[in-house]
């Protein structure tokens, strides 16, 4: 089955306690893209970048069975570019510039073959392109959703419209706070859902996530590491692993929707185990599986 993301492209200049790195690989929809990529195939990305954007990405996007057709290069023009400090707090990073340059315009087109896609994923980006999105989609089995702080607060009018349409919200433990107002998680949690998602999934990091319907609950735990080099890009490998696996079995039942949320965990704590997706371009399938295994061995009783 196949994926539609849409989303952001860019190269992040990065510094935690381990190093840093400069206009490394990166945005919302790269991390979504490699995490699905082990599960299923062909991810359809949305996006923009810049003449400056290398060629070696390209490549190693195709090789993970991304189809680019969707990908608009602008000439003359650079790639959106972030940076960011974690050296003292791994939890959230301190953003020292924001670049939007090519999408300081974007305006997503998804080509023809793009638009009965099955299932869609709207990463991080403004509530008003998501919604523009899906009305060039045709009716897709389940649309998952991500937002943050930004669009909360000065978009809400536009992502309250989009909830009303998705089926799943992804979002972390401060964002439903301030989405809701409440502070305890399973009442943000109850109150998303009466926002139009049939499905919440808060992430709370090195705590796990939990995720609630109308009538389920379940809760997951991280898996225990103890070093983190770069938490850039987690939650969007999260996402990837969480939607591919769903894609790859063609099935939403609550079974199914565990065994994914435990596949984006496992998936996210591949990838803050380097900087940018250095440790994902190693990262094989059986190490996925064994990583699983071992998972589900902690929370055995």
């Amino acid at each position: 089955m196949s994926i539609l993301v849409v989303g952001s492209v860019g190269l992040d200049s990065v510094e935690t306690p381990a190093g840093k790195v400069a206009s490394a690989l990166g945005g919302s929809a790269i991390y979504f893209s490699t995490a699905a990529s082990f599960f299923c195939n062909p991810i359809r990305l949305v996006a923009v970048i810049g003449d400056d954007f290398p060629q070696e990405h390209l490549h190693f996007l195709q090789n993970r069975g991304v189809d680019l057709e969707g990908l608009e290069r602008i000439e003359g023009e650079k790639t959106f570019r972030w940076g960011g400090d974690y050296t003292r707090d791994l939890n959230s990073a301190v953003t020292l510039f924001t670049d939007l340059n090519v999408y300081g315009e974007f305006d997503p087109k998804l080509p023809d073959t793009y638009q009965n896609t099955p299932y869609v994923f709207l990463a991080n980006i403004n509530p008003e392109l998501q919604l523009n999105v899906l009305q060039q989609t045709t009716a897709p089995k389940l649309i998952v959703c991500d937002t943050m702080n930004l669009w909360i607060n000065i978009s809400r009018d536009a992502l309250m419209q989009t909830l009303e349409a998705v089926n799943i919200l992804i979002l972390n433990d401060g964002e439903a706070r301030l989405l809701t107002g409440e502070n305890n998680l399973i009442r943000a949690g109850k109150k998303v859902l009466t926002y139009g998602p049939d499905r919440v999934i808060i992430k709370k990091g090195e705590h796990g996530a939990i995720t609630l319907t109308d009538s389920t609950f379940f809760s997951a735990p991280a898996y225990p590491l103890e070093e983190v080099f770069d938490p850039t890009g987690a939650g969007d490998s999260f996402a990837g692993g969480f939607l591919g696996y769903l894609a790859s079995v063609g099935d939403t039942t609550e079974e199914s929707i565990r065994k994914a949320i435990i596949y984006g965990t496992v998936i996210a704590s591949f990838n803050v185990e380097d900087f940018s997706l250095n440790r994902q371009q190693r990262l094989t399938r059986p190490e996925i599986d064994r990583r699983y295994r071992q998972l589900q061995e902690t929370v055995f009783f």
